[in-house]
């Protein structure tokens, strides 16, 4: 959900149930409804391929003799996305964000199909590459079009919609993907998203081009800021290469832990630090009040779940013996309660408590995460994870949304697209950071022998430790956020 902010229908239906806000227009008013729909439509369909590659992954990688890469694949997605990203922060403030959109969902429906063709490994992994630049393009383009195209307070209506588009996905997609798999092969998982694409797209373009397109003179009337120079843009694109860079090494280094990978490992650091401090707003790390403390908050929020949720199907399979699907299915539910989450946020009555709702949402996903330690008790009911998750994911959704309607309220029109970019990157980074060191921490106290059988008390003792390490860092890490949401606003 990176991140994971997760029904079908005609041209004049929603693809998901859209929230309205309490009077007037709504964003499926008669003047939005072609733009609501397309745009969100789009979130769908990548949410589907989100969710649905990681059932698909691993026969591919089989079939083409890629399992000692396989890691690659998603890695490769992961880096180019971060220079996506900021690409689509300069070209969205300097030229409005319909190029940057186009561009992105030209990239994202080319890397499928190499994906889906390829007959080598290594061409599969390019594919992913160019999937990924078209997908950090794509959302940071989508997030300049909500703050150009609606009005503010449409805004959290529109953001918590983008969030209930990844429900149906986060339940179906993996099914789907799975019998898609076994009935057609693996590669029609890829083929198959490019064609659906067009009707969302001849819907939202036309109002894009009508309501958000060009500088942003143009589109708010405002003159674009002076700092915003060719040699600005300029350096941002060469931080944007360090970071991607950067992280491409680290996750190299990640993925083969022997001595020799120390060496990428400091020069992915040493890439790394500079870049992030240069793309993000000054502050960050430090919890300044206003935007920068936004920005944290995303990576904070994001990147505690995620590395938590990572690795909640592997302790109940290990652990309490449970199948997959039914692993899978137990964090099922937090897709409908995230949604949910979203459409408290955006009614009209909630705008006055938003930042005392934030610190209620950081507090649940703290909570449920502190909570999943407690089923590795055989006493206790393996049905309290789904219960907990359920209540974390509530959290999320009032946390995530709203961070997205509070960067478009603190940025200048001309500066949308930067702060968007620098909130995925924020996002994006921090997941993966976190990730590495839950799994790091995970092996550490044995976790590499999770699944296999103890030959010692010491050995069979361990793997619960091993899933502790990664929990409780991650529910003190929420606790963290939840002080972050207070310094959402200035004095």
């Amino acid at each position: 959900m990176a991140a994971s902010e997760p029904r079908g229908a005609g041209v004049t239906q929603s693809p998901v149930p859209m929230p309205v806000t309490d009077g007037e227009e709504s964003v499926l008013s008669r003047s939005y409804r072609g733009l609501s729909v397309g745009i969100v439509s789009v979130v769908l369909l990548i949410a589907f391929e989100a969710m649905a590659v990681g059932t698909a992954m691993p026969v591919a990688a089989r079939e083409l003799d890629g399992i000692p890469v396989y890691g690659f694949a998603f890695s490769a997605y992961f880096t180019t996305s971060l220079f996506g990203m900021v690409l689509a922060g300069q070209w969205a403030d300097r030229r409005g964000p319909l190029g940057a959109l186009t561009a992105g969902i030209g990239a994202f429906a080319t890397g499928l199909v190499l994906s889906g063709t390829a007959g080598a490994m290594w061409l599969f992994i390019l594919g992913r590459a160019v999937q990924g630049l078209g997908g950090g393009l794509v959302i940071v383009a989508l997030y300049v079009v909500v703050g150009r195209a609606y009005p503010e307070r449409l805004q959290p209506s529109i953001m918590a919609a983008f969030a209930a588009s990844w429900v149906i996905p986060s339940v179906v997609g993996p099914l789907a993907s799975g019998a898609v798999t076994e009935q057609l092969g693996w590669r029609w998982v890829f083929l198959g998203i490019p064609a659906l694409v067009v009707l969302p797209l001849g819907l939202a373009l036309p109002q894009i081009r009508r309501r958000a397109s060009g500088p942003v003179t143009a589109a708010s009337g405002r003159v674009a800021s002076a700092t915003a120079a060719p040699s600005s843009d300029r350096r941002r694109i060469r931080l944007a290469f360090g970071i991607s860079l950067g992280a491409g090494l680290l996750q190299y280094a990640a993925q083969d832990p022997r001595w020799w990978s120390l060496g990428p490992a400091v020069v992915g650091v040493a890439l790394l630090v500079p870049a992030v401090a240069g793309l993000l707003p000054r502050g960050t790390y430090r919890a300044v009040r206003g935007l920068p403390s936004v920005v944290l908050l995303r990576g904070v929020a994001a990147g505690s779940f995620v590395a938590a949720e990572s690795f909640v199907p592997l302790m109940l399979v290990t652990q309490r013996g449970l199948s997959p699907t039914l692993a899978g299915f137990s964090l099922a539910a937090g897709g409908a309660t995230w949604a949910l989450g979203s459409w408290v946020q955006a009614r009209a009555r909630v705008e006055p408590y938003r930042e005392r709702l934030m610190t209620v949402g950081m507090v649940l996903v703290a909570a449920a995460i502190t909570t999943l330690p407690g089923v590795l008790v055989d006493s206790v009911p393996v049905w309290t994870v789904a219960v907990a998750w359920a209540f974390g994911c509530f959290g999320m959704g009032l946390v995530i949304s709203s961070t997205s309607v509070l960067l478009l309220q603190l940025s200048a029109p001309e500066e949308a697209g930067t702060n968007s970019a620098s909130l995925q990157i924020s996002d994006g980074l921090t997941n993966a950071l976190l990730l590495a060191a839950g799994g790091a921490a995970f092996a550490a106290l044995g976790g590499g022998a999770v699944g296999h059988t103890a030959t010692t008390a010491t050995e069979a003792a361990s793997h619960p430790a091993a899933f502790v390490a990664v929990f409780l860092p991650m529910a003190g890490v929420a606790l963290v956020g939840a002080w972050v949401t207070t310094r959402l606003r200035a004095r």
